[in-house]
Formats: structure tokens, sequence, C-alpha cells
């Protein structure tokens, strides 16, 4: 399975795209700024949108994209795409983005029997298969609903918390299953701690207590996303400093890196 980071940011900047992750050629694991580096093709492409939840920085460039590919799509007789969330986030993009006020419905646009998009509901624990991925939507905890997903590849799962802070039953999941690469989010800096815990984000002193649920057997590589970009640097310093203090004496456990859109990586 191919993966491309589209964008792992928790906002924009200049080269901050915010969360869009592609699967191979078809499917988007949500859809924030990223996409837009996207040519029309590759966008024409995609027939399936996981999304995690609600928030615009992981939903703001669906209907972009769905107005710049309506017309290829239509052309081409494709499906509607189908954009899989859960039904907190279904209702929410339906009341406050689909209304044809901030954006036109594409879920009854030409018709409502013929549509450029339909949404898909989806349930924690649920596993799916969108185009040629296999999918389990894992729980996640914040804000609004939300979820997180394992995507099977041929070396194990390519694991995304989504937005969450402490998530004893995703780390449940998890630990169930033969990991290739994490993918967690820390979006503020200790200094920001308190704003991470009313957000339900994680800080990196929080993301310590995360990881240290991975079961010992269990070795992967685990990449650090949704950092705000005016707290990345701090975030980097914090994390490398509780990195680099062994839980045993000579155990350094955990395997560390840092996202950035552009990387491409094969499960």
């Amino acid at each position: 399975m191919r993966v491309r980071v589209l964008g792992c940011s928790g906002a924009i900047a200049k080269d901050c795209r915010t969360t869009s992750f592609l699967l191979g050629d078809d499917v988007l694991i949500d859809a924030g700024t990223g996409v837009g580096d996207l040519t029309l093709d590759e966008m024409a492409q995609i027939d399936h949108v996981l999304l995690t939840h609600s928030h615009l920085d992981h939903v703001t460039a669906l209907p972009l994209m769905l107005d710049a590919v309506a017309a290829r799509r239509l052309a081409a007789g494709a499906q509607p795409l189908q954009v899989h969330a859960l039904p907190g986030t279904v209702a929410a993009l339906q009341a406050h983005v689909f209304n044809n006020l901030i954006w036109p419905d594409f879920s009854v646009i030409p018709s409502a029997e013929s549509p450029l998009m339909r949404f898909v509901p989806i349930a924690v624990g649920q596993v799916l298969r969108v185009g040629s991925q296999t999918v389990e939507v894992l729980p996640a905890v914040h804000t609004v609903p939300a979820v997180g997903y394992a995507a099977a590849g041929d070396t194990g799962h390519w694991v995304f918390t989504g937005d969450t802070e402490r998530n004893p039953a995703f780390w449940a999941r998890v630990n169930q299953m033969s990991v290739a690469m994490l993918v967690i989010e820390t979006a503020f800096s200790d200094r920001e701690r308190a704003l991470a815990a009313r957000s339900l984000h994680l800080a990196p002193s929080v993301l310590a207590t995360e990881l240290d649920h991975i079961d010992r057997a269990h070795h992967y590589p685990i990449y650090i996303t949704h950092t705000k970009p005016a707290e990345t640097g701090l975030i980097m310093e914090e994390i490398e400093r509780f990195d680099q203090t062994p839980n045993r004496p000579g155990d350094v456990r955990h395997d560390i890196r840092w996202l950035s859109a552009g990387m491409r990586f094969e499960v």
C-alpha cells in the first residue's frame, strides 16, 4: 500500500498544509489543505474520502475538490464520491458546509438519484473495503465525534490516531494489530498543555504517557503530526527531550520521527 502525505500540519503557514493522506490512488484520509497539491487528474481518481471528524482543517478541501473535478466525473460517468464519516460528522457537514449557503449541496447535484457525492455513515470497529484498501475505524477522543484509522498493508497496518487526547480504547485495539507505522498527533507544546487538554489534543508530556501503552514486544516507527506551526520547534525539542530519557537503563523504547508533507511510504 502506498501512502502519500499531502498535509500534516495543525494550521496553515508557508509550506504548512493541513491534514490529508492519499492511500494508493483513490482513497483520501481527511481532506485538509494538502489536497490542493494534487493535480486535477489525481483528484479525479479519488473515489473515497474517509473523514476523522468535522473540524475545518480536516474537511476544508472536500467541497473545493468536488467543485474542481465535477465536470470530469460527470463526463466520465463516475460513481458518486463516497464520503465515509461518523453520523455526527455527516450531520455537521450537511448543516454547516453543504447547505447551499456556505457551499452547494453536492449530495443532490446534479440530482438526488445521481449526485456527485454520497455520505456513507461509519462506526468505530467497522472494517471498510474502500477501493483497493481495507481500513478499520478506530476510536478517538476529541471535542466532536471523531475516529482514527488503520489501513492494512503488506508489512502491517498504517495507523493514524486522528485528533485525540488520552485514548485507552485506541491502544487496546492497536496492541492487537501488526503495526508498520503509527502517525500520532501532538498539536501543542507543554507550554500550552492546558489548552491542549481543553481542546482534547496531545502535548509532549501527555504523548509520553500515551506511548507507554504500546506493548513492549511491539516496535515500529512513530511519526508526529498535527503540530501547530508556531509551536513545532518547541514541540520537537520537548519530544526529543523525553524520548532521550530511557524508561529502563539502556532502553530507549521509541523510534520517533517527524512527518512532513510530501513524504511517501510503502506499507
